[in-house]
């Protein structure tokens, strides 16, 4: 008998509004990902996808339901635990990027590993110090490390910002990748090598991969499409809140 695959992400019966008495902007009843699977998650303004981020990343916390991320139910959690939680078993690539302009592309990467130990320790793997796991994950994302990581971020390109931000989630190896529009300023003809960069260095790290996009054409790189109105019962307009990870 096979041994029984991990799930990293479950969602069970989840009812989320913005205020009490609201109708529900996320009504889920259910949503799992198992370990290693890249699924890839789509759906028009207003679908929720923004709010089931913040809930699934522990930003949010549902008024109803469970869930349970890489074996730990979030809402069991403190808003500090949650939080440690989060630097330690989710790596995030935000939509805007959000690369902190005061610190070089070094320190941006290994910031994650200042707020966690744990991400620090699983940098070092392979005997790798974390300023030569830094190097590594620059040359993956094909940033020379000589030529960037002194730099400010906003001395790079668009594209390279957003292989940093890329970068940055993924140092420490965490159990769960979630990418907002990662390829939102890629051209159509880097978008694939992109992904194909981001799913190396994923399984690599042995990640789970949450990928959101508008992107259509990308869906059938992924191991499962999923649009988000066919699981979200409610019809809720998140986007229009400015709500966001």
């Amino acid at each position: 008998m096979s041994d029984k695959v991990k799930q990293i992400v479950h969602v069970d019966n989840v009812h989320y509004s913005w205020s009490a008495g609201a109708n529900p902007v996320l009504s889920v009843p259910h949503f799992s990902m198992n370990s290693g699977e890249r699924v890839f998650l789509q759906g028009p303004s207003g679908s929720g996808k923004t709010t089931l981020l913040s809930l699934i990343a522990a930003v949010l916390i549902p008024q109803s339901g469970k869930i349970v991320i890489d074996g730990v139910a979030l809402d069991e959690l403190e808003g500090g635990q949650r939080d440690q939680f989060r630097a330690d078993h989710i790596g995030l690539v935000f939509q805007q990027f959000n690369l902190l302009p005061f610190l070089s592309v070094k320190e941006n990467i290994q910031l994650p590993c200042r707020f966690s130990t744990i991400r620090q320790q699983r940098a070092k793997h392979s005997g790798l110090s974390l300023n030569e796991e830094t190097d590594r994950l620059l040359q993956a994302m094909h940033l020379p490390p000589a030529e960037v990581q002194r730099k400010s971020a906003t001395q790079l390109s668009v594209g390279q910002q957003q292989r940093v931000a890329v970068a940055r989630a993924l140092i420490g190896r965490p159990a769960l990748i979630i990418a907002d529009e990662p390829t939102s300023a890629l051209d159509s003809e880097t978008r694939q090598a992109f992904l194909d960069l981001l799913f190396a260095e994923v399984q690599s790290a042995g990640s789970t991969l949450l990928f959101v996009s508008h992107d259509a054409s990308l869906a059938e790189s992924f191991d499962r499409h999923l649009d988000l109105r066919t699981i979200n019962t409610a019809a809720g307009n998140d986007e229009l809140t400015g709500a966001s990870i």
